[in-house]
């Protein structure tokens, strides 16, 4: 019997499942900042766990949001965020699920799309209020991709750090520079700088360690040998890619994590570089949430690291498209 294909799922998340699933992936159930290992060449690595001790334990301190919190925040001069800067692969999602698992509830945490997903979710205001009693929102992946997004994110951590509620992010951009190369970030100066002012940026470097020491991917598969590589393997799944990239149009990303419940293994045949930029942004998603939940991947056609076009990898996503790419391959070993 053939595997069964994601493409054929209609997942669906109620608004308030939402809100209890803002927590670090499972693969990061155990991470603390005692587990983070820093590479001894990169002082800012041991740097970045320090500074993340400390706002975790100035946060706990603090106490949930709301006035007193945002009161003891200012008779300590403590930033209200925490910003890690730096590539692929150095620890950073590492550090910010340490960091949550530091401190004491209410907290939530959650990929960049995850949150501007919620606020499509809830609305603007219903986000606010729910989260407004946080001690802490953990945001990875931080980018603005679109003026839209620049608007409502600059908005939403002032009106929650302005509640008391401390705000810890990852990225590989810095604040005052995101946006650039995606739209006419210059429009939006003043709204990029004010969100920015409200972070203490910490610098983590380093090789991407995913790939420190490892063997490139492995070739594409026969289309006969990942067909019987996913009906051999129970929870697997197999799809053609095609189906697949099309199946992602009609699925919300926020439902992307929920498509993937009890999959053990995804096999996608016959792939392609993502033919425009709609597609390849659902990929990166989807190679987001494959990657929180560990789920092995692999292919037949071209290889992983041929999903995006040269033309994409010089374009305003590069940085996206890379990091979709180091997770990829990574889990296609």
């Amino acid at each position: 019997m053939s595997a069964p294909r994601l493409s054929d799922r209609t997942p669906h998340v109620e608004a308030d499942e939402m809100i209890d699933a803002m927590v670090p992936p499972p693969r990061f159930d155990r991470v603390r900042f005692d587990t983070y290992v820093p590479n001894p060449d990169e002082p800012s690595q041991a740097a970045a766990v320090r500074a993340g001790e400390k706002f975790a334990g100035a946060v706990g301190t603090a106490g949930a949001g709301g006035w007193f919190g945002s009161l003891f925040r200012r008779s300590v001069e403590h930033k209200p965020g925490l910003y890690l800067d730096g590539g692929f692969g150095v620890g950073k999602t590492h550090l910010l699920a340490s960091l949550w698992h530091a401190v004491p509830g209410p907290k939530a945490y959650g990929t960049f799309v995850e949150v501007t997903n919620l606020v499509g979710a809830l609305g603007f205001g219903e986000t606010v209020r729910r989260l407004s009693g946080h001690r802490l929102l953990a945001i990875d992946e931080f980018e603005l991709d679109d003026p839209g997004d620049t608007m409502l994110v600059t908005r939403l951590i002032k009106e929650l750090t302005t509640a008391g509620v401390s705000v810890a992010a990852t990225s590989n951009t810095l604040p005052d520079k995101l946006g650039e190369g995606r739209f006419a970030a210059a429009d939006f100066l003043r709204e990029i700088q004010s969100m920015s002012a409200r972070f203490d940026v910490v610098r983590v470097d380093g090789p991407d360690y995913r790939h420190r020491g490892l063997p490139d991917a492995p070739d594409p598969m026969s289309d006969q040998d990942l067909a019987a590589k996913a009906e051999s393997t129970p929870g697997s799944t197999l799809d053609d890619f095609d189906d697949l990239c099309a199946h992602l149009a009609h699925v919300h990303p926020s439902r992307y994590g929920r498509l993937l419940d009890g999959v053990t293994a995804v096999h996608l045949r016959g792939v392609r570089p993502a033919p425009d930029q709609a597609v390849a942004l659902r990929l990166v998603a989807l190679g987001d949430r494959l990657y929180d939940r560990d789920i092995p991947v692999a292919v037949s056609g071209a290889a992983l690291s041929g999903l995006f076009t040269d033309e994409m990898l010089r374009g305003g996503y590069r940085k996206k498209y890379l990091r979709a790419v180091s997770r990829l391959v990574a889990l296609s070993r």
